[in-house]
């Protein structure tokens, strides 16, 4: 029997996904666990592995294009198959984008599938010259690549810029780099460097495709402000004892422990005292979690990422700090998988170390409130009765009006400010 493989939905918010590379091509043999392809979704690039044995007799994307969820990525079987009829058989879901599939005649089966015309971005007036040479530059400017190929380039040492992408405009995908050769670059036109760099009362601009995270970022959190009432709530916390404790413990803790990190153990442990707080907007019901996994916020090239650090109330400052800097690393190169960032009742946003001040961030749904942490910069406080200088640091809670009211969300910031002003308190 054929497989018939659709493409899947890898994550809890995935509508489509883009063929980042290809690993078989249509003709060839596949074995049952072999991966098929590399698959971008709105958080992570991730390996599409095979369930059967058998030749692949069809591509429904090529690498760099997009694919719906439950639209047809591939065909494996046997030679004769009948592709046309599974093909017309298979309704795929309405895309006016939808690309051009790729198929091995039903009777015979290709070696090699058709390499997609590279599409040249249009080039003013100025001079073009066309250049082959070892060390040919092909791409200037913004270089357009997959997070995977980017990764590769990095550890092959590879210099994008004189890679040629295959993919949809020119971009670089991990096929691309796998069959890269140094010094065996393909004759290519360029526009050359216009003599005259001064662009006064010239327009000028760049298109950039926007990414599959970039349009999940847009909609639920365009979703989230929109729908959920949310209000603010803005706090000043003196941070003069957790520099001194953080101090302390660095001299014997095994990992450098962040001010991060005091943070996250703080809003965990003020979590189990304000369940409300720790609550999810459901529609119907609001569920009031018990367990506290606190959302990590972090900035990626491509938008942001929310891992999830679970029961973070029943772990040390070594394990949270440990586990922040995995995630952190898995989210940039994009290898976290769906039980990463799925489940949260709780995200911390944490702008401090950019120099920001304060800010206000938007609720990460379900959840009902988000914690946007500012830096600690010195400002004149009054302690004992005289002006002193003091470390402060701003932090506003957003809240969804729907589930948390202002007294509720106030009474959880003043346990978090008597547990970062008193650290101690965080070990008893």
């Amino acid at each position: 029997m054929e497989e018939v493989v659709l493409m899947p939905r890898l994550s809890d918010t995935m509508t489509e996904g883009v063929i980042a590379g290809w690993h078989k091509k249509v003709g060839d043999k596949v074995t049952k666990g072999e991966v098929l392809a590399d698959i971008e979704t709105d958080k992570a690039t991730m390996e599409l592995e095979s369930y059967k044995d058998g030749i692949l007799l069809y591509q429904g994307a090529q690498a760099g294009e997009k694919i719906l969820v439950n639209q047809l990525l591939c065909i494996i079987g046997q030679p004769g198959l009948d592709i046309d009829s599974i093909v017309n058989s298979i309704k795929a879901p309405s895309n006016a984008e939808a690309p051009k599939a790729t198929a091995a005649a039903p009777s015979t089966v290709s070696s090699a599938s058709s390499a997609p015309a590279t599409q040249s971005a249009p080039v003013s007036s100025a001079a073009t010259t066309t250049t082959t040479a070892s060390a040919t530059v092909i791409n200037e400017g913004r270089i357009f690549a997959s997070p995977l190929a980017k990764k590769i380039a990095k550890d092959k040492g590879i210099d994008l810029k004189y890679v040629q992408g295959t993919g949809e405009h020119g971009r670089i995908t991990r096929t691309d780099l796998e069959n890269y050769k140094p010094g065996n670059t393909a004759s290519v036109t360029k526009a050359a460097a216009p003599r005259n760099t001064n662009y006064v009362g010239q327009v000028s601009f760049v298109d950039t495709p926007v990414s599959q995270m970039r349009k999940t970022i847009a909609k639920r959190l365009g979703e989230s402000l929109f729908t959920a009432p949310h209000f603010y709530l803005t706090m000043k916390i003196d941070m003069d004892a957790t520099i001194a404790a953080r101090t302390v413990v660095n001299e014997t803790a095994p990992v450098k422990i962040s001010f991060n990190d005091f943070i996250v153990k703080a809003v965990a442990l003020s979590l189990k005292q304000h369940p409300k707080v720790n609550s999810s907007w459901l529609g119907d019901v609001i569920r009031e979690n018990h367990h506290v996994n606190i959302g990590i916020a972090v900035a990626v090239d491509e938008g942001l990422l929310v891992p999830v650090l679970r029961f973070a109330d029943g772990l040390s400052l070594d394990e949270i700090s440990v586990s922040v800097k995995e995630f952190a690393k898995k989210a940039k190169d994009k290898k976290l998988q769906p039980s990463d960032w799925e489940g949260s009742t709780f995200t911390i946003s944490n702008l401090g170390m950019f120099g920001i001040d304060s800010f206000t961030a938007i609720i990460n749904p379900p959840d009902a409130c988000i914690l946007a942490v500012g830096g600690i910069a010195q400002e004149p406080v009054v302690k004992n009765g005289q002006i002193v200088p003091g470390n402060v640091m701003n932090v506003t809670l957003s809240c969804d009006h729907r589930v948390v009211d202002g007294a509720t969300g106030s009474a959880f910031l003043q346990t978090l400010k008597s547990y970062l002003e008193e650290p101690i308190r965080m070990f008893i």
